[in-house]
């Protein structure tokens, strides 16, 4: 007999929150297992030497998601909760790592609108990630929909298309806000 179908994530989420241990359980398999593929990708680009492993990753970004009180109203919800916690453990990781070179005159190019993820970053990975993060908090105050889309491409990985899904908008909003915050930040990297 073929195993039940897994309710989607929204489903889950809603049903953990309002008590269900069972769809806690399932919901928590379902997101460790997403999150720890979108870790695995993001550092199988990073430098040889990179020291964090996607394990670590996931389990710092699940302990700090699990951590929070506020309702997950949907699985755009979630994710874009799960890619501000990515992004601080990933900063908290470069800031401790920075911390060891003070090396900040790296360069973070931001190139193909369709290939930019953090394997664009180069062998610095620790200050450019931090250079990044300080360039889109600024972004966040001019546009935060566009820094929104940056974090989800950026720090999380994801394509376009799922940004759109996620924010509910078209994917050529997505695309023209991706292009625009690139632009932006490209002239905040270079004076960084």
């Amino acid at each position: 007999m073929p195993a039940p179908a897994t309710p989607p994530l929204t489903e889950l989420l809603r049903a953990a929150q309002a008590g269900d241990e069972a769809a806690r359980n399932q919901a928590g398999r379902v997101v460790y297992d997403e999150l720890y593929g979108l870790a695995r990708a993001y550092l199988g680009r990073e430098r040889g030497d990179h020291t964090l492993q996607p394990t670590a990753l996931v389990h710092e970004a699940y302990l700090r998601l699990v951590g929070q009180v506020a309702p997950w109203k949907n699985r755009a919800h979630f994710f874009g909760i799960a890619a501000q916690m990515m992004r601080r453990v990933l900063v908290d990781y470069a800031r401790r790592a920075s911390a060891e070179r003070r090396d900040r005159q790296r360069v973070v190019p931001l190139e193909a609108a369709d290939t930019v993820s953090l394997d664009d970053v180069g062998a610095g990975g620790a200050e450019d990630v931090l250079a990044v993060h300080e360039a889109l908090e600024q972004l966040e105050r001019l546009d935060p929909r566009q820094a929104r889309i940056v974090e989800l491409r950026f720090f999380v990985g994801l394509s376009l298309e799922e940004i759109a899904e996620l924010l509910e908008i078209s994917p050529a909003t997505v695309s023209r806000d991706w292009a625009m915050a690139k632009a932006w930040l490209r002239v905040q990297l270079r004076d960084m």
